[in-house]
């Protein structure tokens, strides 16, 4: 079911459309001026948006501009009397999908909202094929958290500094390293990545390395470790702080010189690599326990990017929600579902020791458990979460 926002000071015509909208099938949201169409824009996940030029506060053309800037893909349909047709002419030049004369012709307003809900399902489902070859989500937020953390990585994906990303789990540390890779001048070459903590420590160093056949007793053949499979791209040392002291010792060195030798050979290979770390743990207490290696620490660390848990980005949970649950629901193939108010109200001040994981986690079992609509004596039935424990 498609989402349309009718922005319009003139209630009658907003009842107008609605009542005809909602009779095809549309699920309706409305606003009174452009201030009030933006923020609604802001806080629900819309599919198209019909809107009239001539408005107090904030005019069409101005909230088509502000929806563009905030990243706001929704179409426009421009809404416009005789006098403002030129404008509306304007409009479709900054992005309006087309404009329709007051009053509406009905048929040509259905066809008109039919052929940009089609244009537009076309270009999400091309995203949607963008993302799953290369295996990107978005970074959904607006919080100042979040926006910090989006400022630093347009900043430094572009140079050849190293990273070092970290955060709870949770958080979404892969994805700011996947972020750094596709906007740097890497991002037509591979990123690899190797998660140290799933690898057991006497296995890491011919994974990273690479082996030549007969190494040792299982090395039936030669193997080309991750850092040479990352030549010219970005290599992703996820749990970097679970890494042994005498991995950290030979990750230091190839960070040194810029060459590795695989396990039980002796050539000097060349490995031109840009490499982003993270981790969940605070790797000065682990310097100071010996765990952690301090001149690795400073090579890693040259930028450094903490990724805030959702608890302290509260304001971006009703965004992810509203991400996730039509995410999921594509995915699955159902008809979207939509989560009330106060289902909202009781996600936004939970804590989330989860973070974003565990928030997705929540959104997905809910689609499968509820109805068609999600409240929070649904969440309460179908999770741990019973009440607002956010102080």
């Amino acid at each position: 079911m498609s989402h349309i926002l009718v922005v319009d000071d003139e209630k009658s015509i907003r009842d107008t459309l609605i009542e005809i909208l909602e009779f095809e099938g549309y699920m309706l949201g409305q606003a009174g001026d452009g201030q009030a169409g933006l923020a609604y824009l802001k806080q629900h996940q819309v599919d198209l948006v019909l809107c009239d030029v001539k408005m107090p506060k904030m005019d069409g053309i101005q909230l088509l501009e502000s929806a563009n800037l905030d990243g706001i893909s929704a179409p426009f349909i421009m809404i416009t009397a005789q006098g403002t047709i030129a404008t509306a002419v304007e409009a479709t030049k900054k992005g309006a999908f087309d404009f329709i004369e007051k009053p509406p012709d009905l048929n040509r307003l259905l066809i008109t909202i039919k052929n940009a809900l089609d244009k537009s399902h076309l270009i999400q489902e091309t995203k949607v094929l963008k993302k799953k070859i290369n295996g990107t989500i978005e970074m959904i937020g607006d919080s100042f958290e979040i926006n910090g953390v989006k400022s630093v990585i347009e900043k430094v994906a572009p140079t050849q500094a190293r990273v070092l990303i970290t955060g709870e789990n949770g958080t979404g540390k892969e994805l700011v390293a996947k972020w750094l890779h596709e906007k740097s001048d890497r991002s037509n070459k591979v990123l690899i990545e190797v998660n140290c903590a799933a690898i057991p420590s006497e296995l890491l160093e011919s994974e990273l390395f690479g082996h030549e056949k007969g190494a040792f007793t299982s090395a039936n053949k030669q193997r080309i470790g991750k850092f040479e499979q990352a030549h010219h791209g970005t290599l992703f040392l996820d749990e970097i702080g679970d890494m042994s002291l005498a991995a950290q010792a030979k990750v230091l060195r190839v960070l040194q010189e810029n060459q590795i030798t695989r396990v039980g050979g002796e050539k000097l290979i060349k490995v031109d690599v840009r490499i982003i770390a993270a981790t969940n743990k605070d790797l000065k207490k682990e310097i100071a326990s010996g765990k952690f290696r301090e001149d690795l620490y400073h090579r890693l660390s040259v930028i450094l990017i903490e990724v805030p848990p959702l608890r302290e980005r509260s304001q971006d949970i009703t965004l992810l929600t509203d991400y996730f649950l039509k995410e999921i629901c594509s995915n699955y193939g159902i008809p979207l579902k939509l989560i009330k108010l106060d289902a909202h109200e009781l996600l936004t001040n939970y804590m989330w020791p989860g973070n974003i994981r565990e928030l997705r986690n929540v959104v997905e079992r809910l689609i499968i458990l509820c109805e068609k609509e999600i409240s929070a004596k649904d969440i309460k039935l179908h999770t741990n979460i019973r009440s607002t424990i956010k102080p």
